[in-house]
């Protein structure tokens, strides 16, 4: 099947972090607090996909403050951090929102995502993403992780979907160029 097919009943995104939302860089300060830097178009992707009616979804190894606050300000449907077991979890988070995995896309760049990618309709690799990932998914962005690839998932879906001009038009015409306004994302 190809994947503009496993789109069409796409509902759920899980995303990996490390490597998807970010660089791939974990970076500490002297004092050893973390930082990340996660791509705004991925943010303003998220919120598309959730305007749209779509559910999303982290699950990563790490335990990290950055990622809980990331994920809040981008009101996140499941965050799930210090996982081993990324299939497991990605199960409980299908059922948790009544979705099957072929209505479920994930998207990761390293061995650690590949169980998930194995049960999920639509597996996704960032054009980064080590041999193996990119060998397995479904689909390869032609972004890297941390700049752009979860943005370019959503596209993706969403126009394959026939959505994205009713995304586009809900989003353009809820946004005055003259009121100034600005939409964290």
């Amino acid at each position: 099947m190809k994947p503009s097919q496993r789109c069409q009943s796409v509902q759920l995104i899980i995303t990996d972090v490390d490597g998807v939302l970010t660089d791939g860089r974990v970076i500490y300060d002297n004092q050893g607090i973390e930082s990340k830097a996660f791509y705004i178009r991925d943010g303003l992707g998220i919120k598309l996909w959730r305007k749209a009616g779509g559910k999303f979804a982290i699950i990563t190894g790490r335990n990290s403050h950055v990622v809980q606050l990331r994920a809040s300000e981008l009101g996140l449907d499941a965050v799930r951090q210090g996982t081993e077991d990324k299939r497991k979890t990605a199960s409980e988070i299908m059922r948790h929102f009544g979705v099957t995995a072929e209505q479920t896309a994930y998207i990761g760049d390293d061995l650690p995502d590949m169980a998930v990618m194995q049960i999920v309709g639509l597996a996704v690799a960032p054009a980064d993403a080590a041999n193996e990932v990119r060998d397995a998914a479904h689909h390869v962005t032609q972004l890297a992780g941390g700049r752009g690839c979860v943005r370019e998932l959503v596209e993706f879906i969403l126009q394959n979907q026939k959505r994205w001009d009713d995304v586009i038009q809900m989003y353009s015409s809820s946004v005055s160029p003259a009121a100034g306004t600005s939409q964290r994302t």
